[in-house]
């Protein structure tokens, strides 16, 4: 028997919407509306690539140099994103999540991070997509099942087909404040969301480059991605006050990512503030989801 790159893949089903959830990663592979896929993604036979859908934990984007310093003690992260050298997108790529409950239109899945370089923590997660009228709603539940604290992060990508490519798309998204980064993507500096980086009112994309981190909504956020098939609405909940926008060289997706900080929260900087840290016991909820029109 051949087993897919991503494991198993679970079916959900409601009204107008189908999903796919991946064993591997606790990926949403796919998902549809009356039959048409929405994401930008992979076949079952294949392997993601460019980090499709993939969830971030126990940080999202990058840490300089794989390092950083918790309670004293300074520790070095696998460099993953090799031509920059940072550690990038967590630790759970290549994870299998084994399921807690499913239904015909949920699923909950968990999985447990051990202690491993760099890493010296216990973090156990569940996640749990929910396909209803409004679209996918997603819950992840962090738990520290440690006996010290931890440094935590979370953050999700998920990418949306442009078949037509991005130029006619539009993106209006509720963010004041954009980061600034160097030739390695890591931050320097948080200003204002000005000029073409100004996605309060709703802009075509034209030849606009993406690949830029975003912050300053008010509370719980929407971003919506307006394209000739549908408009996309990704949401979140205010615990994901970050949120990072890609598109790709091919320019024919945007990836719209909900993130609890910014990239290198695990060291000071622009980002730090919102790093989360998680007592022993202590556990941290995020809500997010996506919904078409």
């Amino acid at each position: 028997m051949t087993i897919a790159p991503t494991g198993t893949q679970y079916q959900l089903t409601h009204g107008r919407y189908g999903a796919t959830i991946t064993e591997v990663g606790a990926v949403l592979r796919s998902l549809t509306v009356d039959g048409r896929e929405v994401l930008w993604t992979f076949a079952e036979d294949e392997a993601p690539r460019s980090s499709m859908g993939r969830q971030l934990i126990p940080w999202p984007n990058r840490i300089r140099d794989g390092k950083y310093s918790f309670d004293g003690v300074d520790y070095q992260l696998p460099i993953t994103e090799v031509p920059r050298h940072n550690a990038s997108h967590g630790l759970g790529v290549g994870l299998p999540w084994s399921v807690v409950a499913q239904s015909d239109d949920a699923i909950t899945q968990r999985a447990t991070i051990y202690p491993q370089a760099g890493w010296p923590h216990v973090l156990t997660v569940e996640i749990t997509h929910q396909l209803s009228d409004d679209g996918v709603a997603v819950t992840v539940n962090a738990l520290n099942d440690g006996p010290t604290a931890l440094p935590y992060g979370y953050g999700v990508h998920p990418y949306f087909a442009v078949p037509e490519g991005v130029e006619s798309a539009k993106l209006r998204t509720p963010f004041t404040r954009r980061l600034l980064v160097d030739d390695r993507l890591l931050p320097s500096d948080l200003v204002l969301a000005e000029g073409e980086y100004d996605l309060t009112v709703g802009v075509t994309i034209g030849d606009l480059f993406l690949d830029t981190a975003f912050t300053g909504a008010s509370g719980a956020w929407e971003v919506e991605l307006t394209t000739a098939a549908s408009t996309v609405t990704v949401w979140a909940d205010d615990t994901l006050g970050w949120c990072q926008l890609f598109i790709p060289g091919s320019r024919d997706a945007v990836a719209v990512e909900p993130m609890t900080c910014g990239p290198n929260a695990f060291n000071p900087g622009p980002t730090h503030d919102e790093l989360i840290v998680l007592q022993p016991g202590e556990t941290h909820s995020a809500h997010w989801g996506i919904r078409v029109g």
